[in-house]
């Protein structure tokens, strides 16, 4: 058999083993989206943006779910960050070949693929077992402790990106260290640490396992971080479980609105990067 046809062969097989894993991975999304925009859609009203969750076979909404979530993902993602953007940092301009800096990336590996339950089970023992009992501190706590490698990760990888090139130029002109970091480094790496950030927040938004274990959960509107909140990923978890058909209705309506919105800030993500490569 000619060499040339005998790659041929191999290129197309190979190309077609790849379309049809593509075509199968995009059946199963497709039929997912389909399902929860189909289902999603029926139990969308006004009610569900102006009433609390309801009792069954009560008339309500999902207002304090929604504004629950935003509490917990909006305060976990401002604590997070720093802590990340300046982890970052110094994994990429300091800590690059010391033993702190390796021990560091190691154990953020670990928690970027460690169970999201296995944080709401420390943050369980740590904080809610010895305050007593359940809050949105917790949960927010817990969630932050998920933003942080996200953010840690990708701040170090794009920092890493940026030439030496360009930090020597800077250093031949007298600049310190500290400055080059500030007003070089983070400037040309801004729009990938912000994709880093977004696809955090997109993550923590549909975390349900560590809020059953810290702010679990809350029928009635409270803005007290010290006690139980709803959230909507607990709130659908509870619906979703339930036999009552209301119930269901509202829970599919909340999944609904959470991939719309992780499917928002992962758009936005792809935005920032696909920016990021033209300049």
């Amino acid at each position: 058999m000619d060499i040339r046809f005998k790659r041929k062969l191999i290129n197309y097989f190979a190309l077609s083993m790849s379309m049809i894993a593509v075509a199968f991975g995009l059946f199963w999304l497709f039929w997912i989206l389909l399902s929860v925009f189909k289902l999603g859609l029926g139990g969308l009203n006004l009610d569900l943006f102006t009433k609390m969750t309801p009792p069954p076979g009560s008339e309500g909404g999902l207002l304090n779910a929604i504004v629950g979530s935003f509490i917990h993902v909006g305060l976990a993602t401002l604590i997070g960050t720093p802590f990340g953007v300046l982890a970052g940092v110094y994994l990429a301009e300091y800590g690059r070949y010391t033993w702190l800096g390796r021990s560091t990336l190691f154990i953020n590996d670990i928690l970027l693929s460690a169970p999201s339950i296995v944080i709401g089970l420390f943050v369980y023992a740590v904080f809610v077992a010895r305050v007593g009992h359940f809050s949105a501190l917790a949960g927010i706590f817990a969630l932050a402790l998920l933003v942080i490698p996200v953010v840690i990760r990708t701040t170090e990888n794009m920092l890493v990106l940026v030439p030496n090139n360009l930090r020597e130029a800077v250093y031949a002109l007298g600049t310190p260290k500290w400055k080059v970091i500030t007003k070089v480094t983070l400037r040309a790496s801004v729009a990938g640490i912000m994709t880093g950030i977004l696809l955090a927040v997109a993550r923590v938004s549909g975390e349900t396992a560590p809020l059953l274990f810290t702010s679990l959960s809350n029928q009635f509107w409270t803005l007290d971080l010290n006690k139980p909140m709803a959230t909507l990923p607990v709130t659908i978890f509870k619906f979703a479980m339930s036999p009552f058909e209301d119930w269901q209705r509202m829970a599919w309506a909340g999944v609904f609105l959470i991939t719309l919105g992780v499917l928002s800030l992962n758009i936005l993500a792809r935005v920032f990067f696909r920016q990021k490569h033209k300049n």
